[in-house]
């Protein structure tokens, strides 16, 4: 149990610069729903981010993992991490260069002509975040939470702090420069031309000084670059590329296609909507991107342990009843939390709800995919993921133009959704041949139908008076938390412990 605590505790690491950091992320949520009442502008940024969330992942090409596997089992650690970044820094010049020379006829083809510089400003963004990559992938894997968590938590404040200098103040003040007639200092450095683009201005500056902090570590390139060792380490990467492409269409490319596949102007104004109310959900990616920080290194670092996948299937059972805490607390609270987002938005509301269980599965696939990265079979990862794209790719084709309740962006949350329960599913029977674990499966099961149950209990509930079902919904959460309680018997175990030292 002390490997569980271990991996509690840089969870919670992870976790706190993650969600503050995100949570402090999510102030721009409403800040840009409020300020950019159209949606179809919100839209255009959510559009560019689908496009960096993709280019992230060719960039990268799954180096970020099999850094942690070679590490793992290569004696010479210091030659893995020096041949792993020479081949990304350059890599990474080679990509970039096309995309800032080609930049006109890309916005052309994007139908944003006018913003040939929000091309380069979004490919400079996947530069900097490749750059910053291994390094960061380096602080994991030595453990180095602390450091980890300040350096990503102070890029979400420069974020933060210069998105709301141009896009709160100094927008305020030229609008109010127009109406008055007047030329303040503020107002003079805002451009509307630009708009939604200081999005990209501010988080392009925080990924570079974020960078800065971390040129240090490329000192250890100088260690040489071994092409038999790079060889291995690609071989082991591109199935995982593979996998990353596969699994941005089922996360991002949903708000691509409803730009082309709706009317015009229609597309736009639903990606802008869309993108608004799945931010809703953020507590449930934060809370599995956070545990994937820190189990990623520990499941490599456990996998020779006699009781390792013990641990494993006792680390899914606390996953998933942390899930379904997020789960039930955010959609009991929906009523006060929708007017984090903008009156034009909250239309797509419905959809939040999907969004959360659909990111709880991706949480559950992610514990489950343990089986063919710690084997080295990551090809049944990528055939997966593809599986899984596929999938998505058919629903959204199908369901997006169609009419009725799967109309547009509702359509892409149910087939997100049922994109990662297919995964989920068809990744634990395969893991169960080639390297099984013993999964609490009926613990399992009688949480997630109690956490659904609870939901509809709470979600159908109408006494007619919105503080009456704000404290009954609420309740119901409470239910939950002492139910997992009842069972799990967290204190009981902490007082064994004690007892034994």
């Amino acid at each position: 149990m002390s490997g569980i605590k271990k991996l509690a505790g840089q969870t919670a690491v992870y976790g706190v610069s993650t969600i503050v950091g995100r949570l402090i992320n999510f102030a721009l949520v409403p800040l840009f729903s409020y300020i950019f009442g159209e949606p179809a502008e919100l839209g255009l940024n959510t559009e560019f981010y689908a496009y960096i969330a993709f280019l992230n992942v060719v960039f990268t090409y799954g180096m970020e993992t099999a850094l942690f596997n070679f590490l793992s089992s290569e004696n010479d650690k210091n030659m893995v991490y020096s041949t792993a970044l020479r081949a990304m820094l350059i890599s990474t010049i080679a990509l970039t260069l096309p995309f800032i020379i080609l930049a006109q006829p890309l916005a052309d083809a994007m139908h944003y002509s006018d913003h040939p510089e929000f091309v380069i400003w979004a490919i400079l963004i996947v530069t900097t975040d490749t750059l910053a990559a291994l390094p960061f992938a380096k602080l994991r894997e030595e453990n180095k939470a602390k450091r980890f968590a300040a350096i990503k938590m102070l890029n979400i404040l420069i974020n933060v702090v210069v998105t709301v200098f141009f896009v709160g103040l100094c927008k305020s003040f030229y609008e109010k420069d127009l109406v008055n007639g007047t030329s303040s200092f503020f107002g003079a450095m805002y451009n509307p031309k630009i708009g939604i683009g200081y999005a990209f201005i501010a988080n392009l500056i925080a990924s570079a000084v974020c960078l800065l902090l971390l040129l240090k570590d490329y000192r250890k390139i100088s260690y040489g670059f071994d092409p038999k060792l790079f060889k291995r380490m690609l071989i082991y990467a591109l199935p995982l590329l593979i996998v990353g492409l596969a699994g941005m269409i089922n996360e991002v490319f949903d708000k691509i296609l409803l730009k082309y596949l709706l009317p015009e102007g229609v597309g736009v104004e639903q990606v802008g909507i869309y993108g608004a109310c799945a931010k809703i959900a953020i507590l449930m990616t934060i809370f599995w991107q956070a545990f994937r920080y820190a189990a990623e290194p520990f499941f490599f670092s456990r996998n020779r342990e006699e009781t390792s996948r013990d641990i494993y299937a006792t680390v899914m059972t606390y996953f998933i009843v942390f899930c379904l805490a997020i789960f039930l607390g955010t959609t009991m609270n929906i009523s006060w939390i929708q007017y984090m987002i903008g009156p034009e938005y909250r239309i797509g509301l419905p959809v939040v709800p999907v969004l959360l269980v659909a990111n709880m599965c991706l949480g559950i696939y992610f514990n489950l995919s343990i089986w063919f990265k710690l084997t080295g079979r990551t090809q049944f990862g990528m055939w997966l993921t593809i599986i899984g794209a596929i999938v998505t790719l058919a629903l959204n084709f199908l369901w997006i133009p169609s009419t009725g309740y799967f109309q547009g962006y509702m359509g892409s949350a149910w087939a997100t959704l049922i994109c990662y329960s297919l995964m989920m599913v068809m990744s634990y029977f395969m893991g169960q041949k080639y390297f099984p674990v013993p999964y609490n499966i009926p613990k399992a099961l009688g949480y997630l139908t109690l956490g659904i149950a609870l939901f509809f209990a709470g979600h159908y509930t109408d006494t007619g008076s919105w503080v009456a079902d704000l404290v009954f919904r609420n309740l119901i959460f409470v239910l939950f938390v002492i139910i997992v309680l009842l069972v799990e018997k967290p204190f009981k175990f902490i007082k064994s412990r004690r007892v034994e030292k």
